[in-house]
């Protein structure tokens, strides 16, 4: 899992949106190569990678995903947050029910005193600081994917449940890679794989 964030003036908005700093997903895969320099130029950023391995961990302690998201992101806002000055911090939420995650997310954040927490969905689309920040974290999760199939020497496609290679990736290679750490267990489509397997295993 990869979070970002970027700390920009309000005054650098307008050259944000010239650039055409958009929601990631809204962006080609070069077309987020492009902006993400260009962000780093113009803001502060911090970016975070959560692995599998910690994640399996959290979630056996009782942390969900959305609580490791929260940990996350109260990371990311410690790390920019230097100083006394106010600043607005705008996250996307990833919960349905904002006010708890928000809450939760306070209880991890070092400094509370200068700073304004808003939380709402679809966060990446209505607010450019947000939209930025989700460039950041798409194109270094790109390049952490890249990494792994040059690392193992196989294309295994986005990484995305949806996509198909993925899934065949999974199911044929499971197995053989399941201690390299590049797998999430607690990931619905990975344990819905060992499920099946086990199943074939009893049958």
């Amino acid at each position: 899992m990869v979070l970002a964030g970027c700390l920009i003036e309000k005054s650098i908005e307008p050259e944000l949106k010239k650039l055409g700093v958009k929601d990631s997903k809204q962006l080609t895969a070069k077309r987020r190569e492009v902006l993400a320099e260009e962000i780093k130029k113009i803001s502060k950023f911090h970016i975070t990678l959560t692995h599998p391995y910690e994640i399996d961990q959290r979630t056996a302690m009782g942390v969900n995903l959305n609580k490791v998201e929260a940990i996350k992101a109260a990371e990311i806002i410690n790390n920019l947050n230097k100083g006394n000055r106010r600043i607005k911090v705008v996250l996307d939420c990833p919960s349905n029910n904002i006010k708890a995650w928000r809450d939760y997310l306070l209880t991890h954040i070092n400094n509370l005193a200068n700073l304004e927490i808003i939380c709402e969905w679809k966060a990446d689309v209505n607010h450019l600081a947000v939209s930025a920040a989700s460039i950041l974290a798409k194109t270094t999760r790109d390049f952490e994917i890249e990494k792994i199939k040059k690392k193992i020497g196989i294309d295994f496609g986005s990484g995305y449940p949806a996509d198909p290679l993925t899934i065949d990736f999974l199911d044929k290679y499971f197995a053989k890679f399941r201690k390299d750490g590049i797998f999430r267990e607690t990931w619905g489509t990975v344990s819905d794989h060992i499920k099946k397997k086990e199943q074939k295993k009893l049958f």
